[in-house]
């Protein structure tokens, strides 16, 4: 430990490279902070050049947690490009694909991420706050995670062809139709999955008293929800349109076609992060703060369609109102998610229809441009094309869900900042809440900024005139 600095192993459990950086004023007391996103963005100007059917591929390789979302988007960018309508079977695969990449996603950020915190408490030793000691705590609580991980992953496996960067989705469809092998297997995992998911959820339900005063401190403030809704107001997860409310549950925007995103969505950088802030542009920069995600998606859906996913969303919206404000609850939020996800990969693959060998339409570029909208695991994901007639890339914008939330992540920080921090004393607890409020999100640094590396992050403490008091990173 040098003067001014105290290294703290393991690196923190976020995905990606950031540091936060807090200002003391004369009193000593959090004037401000700020979330640095120090990786650099890429992926826009390296797809210039490449020809449009490539895309979904190249776009799985953002990020390796979610590459199904990119691939999805991407395509869906690509299939109005082509000015296909993809066959049924293929859109139903498609979201059977999306819902599995969202339930192993989902298990990593609750189970790997945030549940040392939630379980062995946010002041334990940093040295058995892991899964390891999730694990040597509640065996079962970790047994859970994992199998609930490796159940998303195995879909994907078998519709994809492997678990990572698959290439299955296509424009216009995907590459292959399902196996009845492949949906029995699935199908036969079913249960099982669904009893970890439930057995989960009751876990929290029983301990979420528990955490009370995060909760009020973790990114508890009025802001704006968007999310992609079905007509009827069922939340959507690969189709739909975008919907957005107010804290009170005003609605700002409905029925919105995801291509017309322009209209509605600025983007904005300063100077202290890579990540770009988006904004609700009626009510301008920064004042048009919102959030994505799975807290934001149960705001704005009226339910989610399946019984035991909308039993769970009721008693949710008993416990805790009609809109929940704190992004804590996204980690409650982030569980029905996962039952609800499984009820509907279920649904589909019961269907007679899922066999059918017709599972994608082909064409020739028929237009120049396309936008592509689905909901990543953290939240509504955005690729916008333009190309030549030929069909070689010449523009590329992608509007990540860490981005929508970026505003949010920024706010959260100073509020559970300016309750835990007073004067120029950090205390390791302190320290493991400002990252915790982060985690919250789930943001996938990766996958806004397009680099890779080891995951420091670093908070800068400073007095009134700039100067650095003490920094403490991990």
């Amino acid at each position: 430990m040098a003067d001014n600095t105290i290294v703290i192993e393991p690196v923190t459990r976020i995905e990606g490279h950031a540091k936060i950086t807090i200002q003391l004023d004369e009193a000593g007391e959090v004037a401000d902070a700020h979330f640095h996103v120090t990786q650099f963005r890429g992926f826009e100007r390296i797809s210039q050049g490449r020809m449009v059917h490539e895309m979904p591929s190249l776009m799985a390789r953002i990020c390796g947690i979610c590459p199904v979302s990119h691939m999805v988007a991407s395509a869906k960018a690509c299939d109005e490009i082509l000015g296909v309508t993809v066959p049924p079977t293929g859109v139903r695969l498609r979201r059977v694909l999306n819902l599995a990449q969202i339930v192993q996603s989902h298990a990593l950020s609750f189970f790997y991420l945030s549940s040392p915190d939630l379980l062995l408490g946010f002041d334990s030793d940093p040295a058995l706050r892991n899964l390891v000691g999730v694990a040597r705590q509640t065996p079962d609580l970790a047994r859970d995670g994992v199998a609930l991980r490796r159940f998303g992953q195995r879909i994907i496996e078998r519709l994809g062809g492997k678990r990572i960067h698959p290439a299955w989705v296509v424009p216009g469809g995907v590459s292959r139709p399902l196996e009845a092998s492949e949906r029995d297997s699935i199908l036969a995992e079913i249960p099982d999955a669904r009893m970890r998911a439930h057995r989960t959820l009751e876990w929290f339900k029983k301990n979420v008293a528990s955490w009370t005063e995060e909760a009020a401190h973790f990114g508890d403030f009025p802001s704006l929800y968007m999310g992609l809704v079905h007509e009827g107001g069922n939340a959507a997860y690969s189709d739909g349109l975008l919907r957005v409310v107010d804290s009170s549950g005003w609605v700002m925007a409905d029925g919105v076609d995801p291509r017309a995103y322009e209209e509605y969505l600025g983007e904005t950088v300063e100077p202290w992060s890579y990540l770009k802030s988006t904004y609700f542009k009626p009510l301008g920069y920064p004042a048009g703060i919102y959030r994505v995600g799975p807290l934001a998606r149960l705001n704005v859906a009226e339910r989610l369609g399946t019984s035991a996913a909308d039993a769970e969303l009721a008693e949710y919206r008993e416990r805790l109102g009609r809109y929940p404000s704190s992004s804590f609850h996204y980690h409650y939020a982030r569980l029905i998610e996962i039952v609800h996800c499984i009820d509907v990969i279920d649904e589909i693959l019961s269907r007679p229809d899922i066999l059918d060998p017709h599972v994608r339409a082909r064409a020739q570029i028929n237009r120049n441009e396309g936008v592509g909208v689905s909901e990543a695991p953290r939240g509504v994901l955005i690729h916008h094309y333009k190309v030549d007639d030929d069909g070689l890339v010449e523009w590329v914008n992608l509007v990540i869900a860490t981005g929508h939330n970026n505003l949010a992540m920024n706010r959260s920080v100073l509020q559970t900042a300016r309750h835990y921090i007073k004067g120029d004393q950090v205390k390791e607890g302190m320290l493991n809440r400002v990252e915790a409020v982060i985690r919250c999100y789930d943001p996938c640094l990766s996958c806004s900024t397009h680099a890779v590396g080891q995951m420091p992050l670093e908070v800068d403490i400073r007095d009134a005139e700039g100067s650095l008091l003490r920094q403490v990173s991990r």
